[in-house]
């Protein structure tokens, strides 16, 4: 079999690959929680070797959040978290996040 050939059979495995759906944690609804940090700051995304970026919002005390534990993921002590007042995902503190079910 030709370089070209190996490349192009590669290629035929890989793209239906590319295009799987997402994993299945990622339509877990996020289960309903409350800010417990006077305030919390909220980013739109987290970056492995410089940290959150991108400040959205500074959340207050009590705002209504989702962040399911052991299914959403957390790095570094910033947790994926749905915002649901402007319907929106970002990173918050893990720590900031509590009153599960209280809502």
């Amino acid at each position: 079999m030709s370089a070209l050939a190996r490349i192009a059979a590669a290629v035929a495995v890989a793209a239906p690959l590319a295009t799987a759906a997402p994993a299945a944690d990622a339509a877990v609804v996020p289960t309903h929680a409350i800010i417990v940090c006077q305030s919390a700051s909220f980013y739109a995304n987290y970056d492995s070797a410089s940290g959150p970026t991108g400040l959205l919002r500074v959340l207050p005390y009590g705002d209504k959040v989702g962040h399911t534990p052991g299914v959403h993921p957390v790095y570094n002590g910033w947790a994926a978290t749905f915002d649901f007042g402007p319907n929106d995902w970002g990173y918050v503190r893990e720590e900031c996040i509590g009153g599960y079910g209280s809502w």
